[in-house]
């Protein structure tokens, strides 16, 4: 995907790490603790030589998760349920977020700490940031149930649900359209599919 198709600034960090996980290829790319540092030191979020263990990996991988169902809802999907919600309160209090204040006076939610909890808690304080600025429901992740990709929706008016119209949107309007077939053959009434 280029750039300019990528979510803006920082955010851009949240959507890459929501996308480790690739369900299409069936590739994960914090499958072990080492990716999981290698990934976070790359997108400058720990110092690469940060130890994480088989829990650290755990709650990496459950924030990844949590921020996808997020991205979901972004996409007219269901609301956060609880679990999801705690999950990302637990994992902000973990982080020890405070406000900090910069040379030029702006106002920053950063960790207290360099630890892993302060890494998770850096990608939480960007989510805040994009909420703040209007960012954050434009990041989404794809209805595709195969795919949940996570993409920036540029559209004017944010009615994007697929991460590509050719893959996954043409996907979906061509079971939408088999169903309707189907429907139509046997004289049954069509029901509205649950992704379109």
């Amino acid at each position: 995907m280029s750039d300019d198709k990528k979510a803006p600034g920082r955010l851009r960090l949240v959507e890459e790490f929501v996308n480790t996980l690739d369900l299409d290829d069936g590739v994960d790319g914090l499958a072990r603790p080492a990716d999981l540092v290698d990934w976070l030191a790359s997108h400058g979020l720990a110092r690469h030589d940060l130890e994480v263990g088989a829990a650290g990996l755990k709650r990496a991988v459950e924030l990844r998760e949590a921020l996808r169902a997020a991205l979901l809802a972004n996409n007219g999907g269901e609301p956060l349920d609880d679990a999801v919600i705690a999950t990302l309160n637990r994992i902000g209090r973990r982080a020890r977020l405070v406000l900090r204040f910069d040379g030029r006076g702006e106002a920053l939610l950063e960790p207290v700490s360099d630890d892993l909890d302060a890494a998770l808690g850096r990608l939480l304080a960007i989510v805040h940031d994009a909420m703040e600025t209007g960012q954050w429901s434009r990041l989404k992740a794809c209805r595709s149930d195969d795919c949940l990709w996570a993409f920036y929706d540029h559209s004017k008016n944010h009615s994007r649900h697929w991460c590509s119209m050719d893959v996954c949107g043409s996907q979906a309007k061509a079971r939408s359209y088999r169903r309707r077939k189907v429907a139509g053959a046997t004289g049954a009434r069509p029901t509205k599919p649950a992704q379109s």
